[in-house]
């Protein structure tokens, strides 16, 4: 067993950068499993997809629709995460995600704090985000959130239309980008049989985050 504590960028982050970039010929390596719990305590669990880092950080970004149903399984509904999935403290993380890459036998269990940056969001940085974010979607992809309002059943009308969007148009009102900071990161490498686990921490009355990690027996 080996720990270590450090101030440069946290190494699961190069981990994580390389396992994509080895599996990236696999249309399946952008896909991941999100773990949350519903507002009435119960578990939910969906796949979503990876759309790359946040610029200048470490957090990891996706994409949701805030009409999704507060009463419907879907642990990216805006409804939920507001009601309860800001439960964070230093010992519970406010979700998980789990990444396993195929080729190269690599796992990647992360907790961390989300954050959902919406159409009424004023940080100017956040709003930049979330239009880059809406204009390197595929237009497939934003087609989506042009369309009826998901979760609910399905009329005769809706088959006769087709949603319009403008290419230069910037995001719809129910577009969100939702960012993951880590918190904990549990690295398996089966072929290797090696288990790190990375956990940020900062010292008190210090702002700087910094990473320690240790090897555990996978």
């Amino acid at each position: 067993m080996a720990c270590s504590c450090s101030s440069v960028p946290p190494q699961w982050r190069h981990l994580l950068s390389n396992a994509l970039q080895a599996n990236q010929h696999l249309k399946h390596s952008r896909y991941l499993q999100l773990a949350t719990v519903r507002a009435n305590g119960s578990p939910a669990n969906r796949t979503i997809v990876f759309r790359g880092f946040v610029e200048g950080t470490d957090k990891l970004q996706f994409t949701t629709d805030s009409r999704s149903q507060k009463a419907t399984p879907l642990p990216l509904s805006v409804k939920d995460f507001s009601k309860s999935l800001f439960r964070s403290t230093k010992s519970s993380f406010a979700l998980r995600i789990c990444y396993y890459f195929t080729d190269t036998w690599e796992q990647f269990r992360i907790h961390g704090l989300l954050e959902i940056i919406g159409k009424s969001e004023t940080d100017m940085n956040k709003k930049l985000i979330r239009e880059k974010a809406w204009f390197s979607s595929s237009s497939k992809s934003r087609m989506q959130f042009a369309g009826p309002h998901p979760g609910l059943p399905v009329v005769a009308s809706q088959d006769d239309h087709e949603p319009e969007l403008d290419s230069e148009q910037g995001p719809v009102d129910c577009f969100c980008v939702v960012t993951l900071e880590p918190e904990e990161v549990d690295y398996v490498h089966l072929k290797d049989n090696k288990r790190w686990v990375y956990t940020r921490s900062k010292k008190e009355n210090e702002e700087a985050y910094f990473w320690f990690e240790i090897e555990l027996t996978p």
